[in-house]
C-alpha cells in the first residue's frame, strides 16, 4: 500500500486554542508538512483546490511549485485539480511547467469540485459542472499527449494546429478522477482506462463502496483488464497513539469543535461522537494495531492500494503531529505495505483513448 499526506489548506482557528495563524504562516505550515512527510517516507503529498472560505488553496500549482523546490524523492498530488472552472490550456501549461521544476514527480486528481462560489466567480453551475469536467479533461488530456490539437468544444473557443509549451516531462502522467458522490466521474475514468480516488470522508463505507463497484463494473464494460483497475481511497481523521485510550482522550476535543463548526454552519454531521466514528466512518485515531485492523476492513471492501491522511495538524500541537506521523511510519505502514502489494505510482505507459464502439 502508497501513502499520501492531503491538504485542503484550511485557514481556520485551532479548535482547541482558538488562535488562528497568518496566512503566511498557514502557507509555510503546508510547506513544511511536505518535507517532514518526505523525511518520513510518505509517497506523496497533495493539494487541494478550493476558491471560497475558509479555504486558501485557490492556485496548487503555486504551492506544488515551492514544495517541488523544497524536496526531492516524494510524488506531488493534486487534490483535485477543478478542471470544471479552468481553461484547460491554461492548466496544462501550469502543470507541465510543474512537471519539469518537479523532475517528473506531479500527479493530479482531477474533480468537478463543489461549492458555491463557483457559480460566482467562474459561472460554473450544478447544471453545466459535468459536462465542463468531462470536456476538460478530455481536451487536457489531448493538450499532454500530443504535440498538436485541432480540437472544437462548448465552453472554450476552438484550437487549430495549436502547440502548448512547455511539452511535459512525463509521458504520459498518470491521471486520477477524485469521486465522492458522482457516477459521471467513476464511468469517465473507467473509459478512459485511468484510477479512481474515492473521497471515503463525509460517510459510512456503504455508498462509496458502491461507487468502486460502479468503476470496476464500466472498467470491465469498456474493455479494460479488471487486473489493471487502480483504486485509492481518503479517510475521514488521522490520530495514532500508543494506546486507543490516549489517541480518543486526544483527538475528542478537536473532533467536538469540528462538529460544533458543521452545526454552527446548519449541517449535522453523520457522525456526532468521536466512537461512534471511529466506529462506523474511515477516521483513523487509535493505536497502530487498531488502525491496521481498520484499513486492512476497509481493503476488503475497497481493494484500493493508495490511502491519503490527513496532512494538517488540525488541532493537534506541532509535537503531538509529528509523532502520531511518526508512529504510523514506524508501526502501521510497514505492516500495511507488507499485507497490501501495490503497484507504483509512477505513471503507467499510455493508454489508447477508447474508440467510438466502446463509448
Amino acid at each position: 500500500m502508497k501513502f499520501l499526506l492531503i491538504t485542503l489548506i484550511t485557514h481556520l482557528p485551532d479548535p482547541v486554542t482558538g488562535r488562528r495563524r497568518s496566512t503566511t504562516d498557514r502557507f509555510r505550515e503546508v510547506v513544511d508538512t511536505a518535507v517532514l512527510a518526505e523525511e518520513l517516507g510518505f509517497d506523496g503529498y497533495g493539494v487541494g483546490e478550493r476558491h471560497e472560505r475558509p479555504f486558501i488553496s485557490s492556485s496548487p500549482p503555486v504551492v506544488l511549485s515551492h514544495i517541488a523546490a523544497k524536496t526531492n524523492t516524494i510524488r506531488l498530488f493534486t487534490a483535485v485539480t477543478t478542471l470544471s472552472l479552468l481553461d484547460p490550456v491554461r492548466a496544462y501549461e501550469d502543470y507541465a511547467t510543474l512537471d519539469h521544476l518537479s523532475g517528473g514527480r506531479l500527479d493530479l486528481i482531477i474533480g468537478k469540485g463543489n461549492g458555491a462560489a463557483q457559480a460566482k466567480l467562474f459561472h460554473v453551475t450544478p447544471d453545466d459542472q459535468w459536462d465542463r469536467n468531462r470536456e476538460g479533461y478530455e481536451l487536457f488530456r489531448r493538450l499532454w499527449r500530443e504535440d498538436t490539437v485541432t480540437w472544437a468544444g462548448r465552453y472554450r473557443p476552438s484550437l487549430t494546429d495549436a502547440e502548448t509549451w512547455p511539452r511535459p516531462l512525463q509521458q504520459p502522467i498518470r491521471i486520477w478522477h477524485g469521486s465522492a458522490t458522482s457516477r459521471e466521474s467513476v464511468d469517465l475514468a473507467a473509459r478512459y482506462g485511468d484510477p479512481i480516488f474515492s473521497a471515503n470522508v463525509t460517510n459510512t463505507i456503504e455508498p462509496y463502496a458502491a461507487l468502486i463497484d460502479h468503476y470496476r463494473e464500466r472498467w470491465t464494460h469498456y474493455g479494460h483488464d479488471p487486473a489493471d483497475a487502480l483504486v485509492g481511497a481518503g479517510t475521514a481523521g488521522f490520530y495514532a497513539a500508543r494506546t486507543s485510550q490516549e489517541a480518543v482522550d486526544t483527538y475528542r476535543p478537536i473532533f467536538d469543535a469540528r462538529v460544533a463548526a458543521f452545526r454552527r454552519l446548519g449541517v449535522e454531521p453523520v457522525f456526532t461522537s468521536i466512537e461512534d466514528a471511529i466506529e462506523r466512518s474511515s477516521m483513523l485515531v487509535g493505536s497502530p494495531e487498531q488502525i491496521i485492523d481498520k484499513v486492512l476492513r476497509y481493503h476488503e471492501r475497497f481493494g484500493h492500494e493508495v490511502i491519503h491522511l490527513q496532512a494538517d495538524s488540525d488541532g493537534l500541537t506541532g509535537t503531538q503531529h509529528r509523532r502520531s506521523l511518526e508512529l504510523f511510519q514506524a508501526e502501521v505502514a510497514p505492516v500495511l505495505r507488507r499485507e497490501i502489494p501495490s503497484r507504483p505510482l509512477d505513471p503507467p505507459l499510455a493508454t489508447p483513448a477508447p474508440t467510438p464502439a466502446t463509448v
